[in-house]
């Protein structure tokens, strides 16, 4: 303890030091920014000042230019009345009374001159006869008679205030001689040089313009503008006063000081007007040019203040207010630098929780690809293995077994794509699919997929798509499927009577609902003041799919019958959206009756891993995340999601998409290669449906139109009989043409609800119809067929409808072969797997041996002839070219040599082959297609679903990718892509 106390000592001396010298320091650093900041303030004030003056002194230049220009204007004007009045009459009509009278009645049109006069030009050989008519002699500037000369300009006409040069030659002077000769051979105003004037003894300058005896051309010769001279019209300019009257009638500034120059001579300017300064006089100063109608001389006005600008006083508040604020920080930093080892202390500790937190959040990314791997490789095996299970023969009770231990895996395999899927989105790595799909179809799937369920609750479960709506976009299928799967599953999982309705509309189409007001429960916005509604009654009927009430009170018969007719409005003229580059903007519903969502909740619906309350996990089951991930996957998709929910009547939730038009082609062909292509020998045939609630009606002519089938639709069975009775001539027998009667099994009328096709009969005309339509009933579940005792098991189509199974319960009913009525190619099964790999020879490359045999018997299934090895050099040696193989599987981790490098190396070989066969150095054998192009599809095999091993798969030469667990879609989409079906 000691020693360090004795080397802190000297430690401490030197911080002191240190503190006193950046003490000092900061101060001078503060007194050079006061220093600076005062020059700069200094330096804006003057830059202003300087600013100022140019605007005062161009003003000043400007209106003095002006008012001098309106003067030469009037002078001009004078100069044109005396040329018409004196020369164009005869005899003249102006004298030197008429021209002082009227000079003086118009002085005030020209107040900047002291005055105007009019001197007629004289040759020589006319002077005698000239002064004899003045009755006077020419004389000088001098006043003695002007000697002889070639010619004069004595004055005849001037105004009362220059009345004393009359006579006199104003030839006589230089520089008025000069200003007379240029005025004469330009045509144009001059001007002299500055002089004192007669009179005033002010400065001024005399402005000269020549009379002509005629109008001229512009561009006339100079000496024909001599001999058309008759003679000059001057006046004089009082520059001082002018000036003096401009200054005193602005509102200027007295601390200007203005001069005017006359700067013809640059090197000798002639002052005009201004009072004299010392030299080196320190005030800023602006010269402004002005244009005073002469081009042959130049002027300009100098202005300046009449003492140097004083410093403002901002230029020492300012400065020292900074230099205030600089010692207050130095301050703050001092008191601050005592505290700094804390703070950096501090600061090393978070940065080290930082580090461990990024570490933290790549562990998890990695940890969930490891995880994703090792549970989906020997689940695949668990699956696979009862998939080859339940092929086997097994009594009722295994079989049960198996199926059961199936489901369970399947729901397994379903969570870890949610928790996937989840922490993808997290990460910002979850891209969506451009590609084609049927809308329709996904519906029918989703509703396939909950069928059982909803047929063992006895509810409704229905699906409907607006006729607007295109048959085939573009898109993500199955992020699409997953949104509407999350939905009604929730919706199956919570309702237990009533309904679960799925729409599907147009935007466009749906503001109608949107825009009405909203219930005030929307999206969890609770309001206390609504109390929770009771149940609901059970006499009570509504007009809903299936006569309970929904929660979103917007969705009523009236408004579906608004879609509808808008919907058909748009169908039939062709005005629904037909642009391909316009996106296709859906809006879906999910409608249903269940237990609805606790005011309390609501705001936290879309929260990952949050339920309702704690017990809704252990009655209903479920993690929590299924509406997060549909929220995120809608907001992918550029639209929105929201809900209704009422507490004891249901939820209805609705989002938006916004989807691609398909191009035709790419519509027909992904028709083509469609799993379910309805039949086509159901068109022409017609449907009376029994059925009193109307929205369960139309939901049920949907998927019979789809079919072909007119159906019209009626409330009871006696209406129906009755309708049946007016269409029977169109139904003769043997005709092509058919007739349906189905009812729903609410709405059969019966005294007990159930009646047969014999009472059809028997109230049908006394049984006079010769063709009775054959009787179909819809029903929800097993159990309302005991209601129809006398009907046959083909005679009931059980919901929920989609129309591929309609078309097979009809077909049965009906005894249509439909294989035999869709010899245009339109085949229900389509292209099958089988028929892709039967007799392929594949190879597959996994170093699992459980997954070896899963794969080795999936395939073996569909009738291929498959290969195993374990290793990607195994492979290496088998795929030698040539070989035999049409295919080969690839699991893409393995020892030693991974899938990823097997498959550079095995595109390297197939490039070299290639290469060799395009120089003519490959020898193909006898079995072998000469000059064949080797490419061998390989499909990657893996548990790991992350995007980034996607997309490394297709950077090493891979051909497509099948995920673990297989399934026959996925692995019949990946193989089409790739083989050709073989031949029969």
């Amino acid at each position: 303890m000691g020693s360090v106390e004795v080397d802190s000592k000297p430690t401490g001396r030197r911080w002191r030091l240190h503190q006193s010298a950046m003490v000092v320091l900061w101060v001078v650093v503060s007194l050079t920014i006061w220093a600076g900041l005062h020059w700069h303030i200094r330096r804006l004030s003057m830059r202003k000042a300087e600013e100022g003056l140019v605007s005062m002194c161009d003003e000043r230049a400007r209106m003095l230019q002006d008012r001098f220009t309106v003067s030469v204007n009037h002078v001009h004007a004078l100069a044109i009345l005396v040329s018409t009045f004196h020369y164009q009459k005869e005899p003249p009509a102006l004298d030197q009374e008429t021209f002082a009278d009227y000079t003086a009645r118009t002085a005030f049109e020209r107040p900047l001159l002291s005055g105007v006069a009019y001197a007629q030009r004289v040759v020589h050989a006319q002077r005698e006869v000239f002064e004899t008519q003045q009755g006077w002699v020419i004389r000088t500037m001098k006043r003695d008679p002007s000697p002889v000369q070639d010619e004069y300009a004595p004055v005849i006409y001037s105004q009362e205030t220059v009345s004393y040069i009359e006579a006199l030659d104003m030839m006589s002077g230089e520089e008025d001689r000069e200003n007379i000769l240029r005025a004469r051979a330009t045509g144009k105003a001059v001007l002299t040089s500055p002089f004192r004037l007669l009179g005033s003894n002010h400065l001024g300058v005399v402005l000269t313009f020549p009379v002509y005896r005629a109008d001229l051309a512009p561009d006339v010769a100079e000496e024909e503008r001599v001999e058309a001279t008759a003679g000059y019209l001057g006046g004089a300019f009082d520059v001082e006063s002018l000036v003096e009257n401009l200054l005193s009638q602005l509102a200027g500034n007295p601390e200007i000081i203005v001069k005017v120059y006359d700067v013809t001579n640059a090197s000798e300017p002639l002052i005009m007007y201004g009072p004299d300064l010392p030299d080196g006089f320190p005030s800023p100063s602006h010269i402004s040019m002005l244009d005073f109608v002469d081009p042959f001389r130049r002027h300009n006005m100098v202005c300046r203040y009449s003492k140097k600008p004083s410093v403002p006083l901002s230029a020492i508040t300012t400065p020292s207010g900074v230099f205030v604020i600089c010692m207050l920080v130095g301050y703050i930093v001092y008191a601050a630098w005592n505290r700094y080892d804390n703070v950096k202390e501090d600061c090393r500790k978070m940065e080290e929780l930082k580090k461990q937190a990024e570490a933290a959040d790549i562990a998890k990314s990695q940890f969930l690809a490891t995880v994703s791997h090792e549970i989906r490789t020997p689940m695949n095996g668990v699956l696979g293995m009862l998939d080859m299970l339940l092929d086997t023969r097994l009594n009722s009770t295994q079989k049960d077994y198996a199926q059961t231990a199936q489901v369970c895996g399947k729901a397994l395999i379903s969570l870890i794509n949610e928790v996937l899927d989840r922490a993808k989105i997290e990460a910002g790595k979850l891209d969506l699919e451009i590609v084609a799909f049927d809308l329709r179809s996904i519906l029918d799937d989703v509703i396939s997929l909950f069928s059982s369920k909803s047929r063992e609750k006895r509810i409704e479960l229905a699906v409907y798509v607006s006729d607007d709506v295109p048959e085939v976009l573009l898109g993500d299928p199955g992020r699409f499927r997953q949104i509407i799967t999350n939905l009604v599953g929730n919706s199956i999982k919570f309702t237990e009577r009533g309904h679960i309705f799925v729409q599907v509309h147009m935007t466009d189409h749906s503001k109608l609902i949107t825009e009405q007001k909203p219930d005030p429960r929307i999206n969890g916005h609770n309001d206390d003041s609504i109390s929770t509604p009771a149940l609901v009654s059970a006499n009570a009927d509504f007009d809903t799919l299936s006569g309970y009430e929904a929660a979103d009170t917007r969705n009523t018969w009236e408004n579906f019958k608004q879609f509808l007719s808008l919907s058909s409005h748009s169908t039939e003229n062709g005005s629904a959206h037909n642009s391909n580059s316009e996106p296709v903007t859906l809006f879906v519903s999910v409608e249903d009756t269940g237990t609805g969502i606790p005011l309390h909740a609501q705001s936290r619906v879309f929260t990952p891993f949050m339920q309702a309350d704690s017990s809704t996990s252990r009655n209903y089951g479920g993690t929590g995340i299924g509406l997060s991930i549909s929220k995120c996957l809608v907001e992918l998709m550029g639209g929105q999601i929201w809900f209704v929910s009422r507490p004891r009547i249901g939820s209805t939730f609705t989002f938006t998409a916004m989807l691609q038009w398909c191009e035709r082609n790419g519509a027909e062909e992904m028709k083509k290669d469609a799993f379910d292509i309805l039949p086509s020998c159901f068109r022409g045939f017609h449907a009376i449906l029994v059925d009193k609630r109307p929205v369960r009606s139309v939901v049920t002519k949907y998927h019979l139109q789809r079919l072909g089938i007119s159906v019209e639709t009626v409330g009871n069975v006696d209406l129906g009989i009755t309708a049946w009775t007016a269409e029977k001539g169109k139904f003769l027998p043997g005709s092509k043409r058919r007739c349906i009667f189905l009812v729903e099994s609410d709405s059969s009328g019966g005294k007990n609800g159930s009646f047969s096709q014999d009472q059809i009969l028997e109230r049908s005309c006394n049984g006079s119809i010769l063709d009775v339509p054959k009787l179909f009933i819809l029903a929800t579940s097993e159990l309302e067929k005991k209601k129809f005792p006398g009907l046959s098991e083909n005679a009931y189509i059980m919901k929920p409808l989609k129309a591929s199974t309609v078309a097979a319960c009809l077909q049965l009913g009906l005894g249509v072969d439909l294989q035999n009525s869709n010899k245009n190619g339109n085949n229900i099964e389509g292209p099958s797997l089988h028929g892709l790999l039967v007799g392929k020879k594949i190879l597959v490359v996994d170093d699992n041996r459980v997954n070896l045999r899963v794969a080795t018997g999936t395939l073996k299934k569909y009738g291929a002839k498959v290969e195993c090895v374990e290793s990607g050099k195994d492979a290496l040696a088998l795929l030698q070219v040539p070989h035999k193989f049409d295919a080969c599987f690839m699991d893409v981790q393995m020892p030693e040599m991974d899938g990823f490098e097997a498959t550079r190396q095995i595109r390297l070989m197939e490039e070299k082959a290639n290469e060799k066969v395009k120089t003519g150095d490959y020898e193909a054998k006898d079995d072998e297609v000469a000059g064949m192009d080797w490419h061998l599809p390989i499909l990657a095999m893996t548990a790991d679903v992350i995007q980034a091993t996607y997309e490394e798969c297709i950077k090493c030469g891979m051909d497509g990718y099948v995920s673990k667990p297989f399934e026959e879609k996925q692995l019949y989409q990946a193989v089409a892509k790739l083989l050709a079906p073989a031949d029969s």
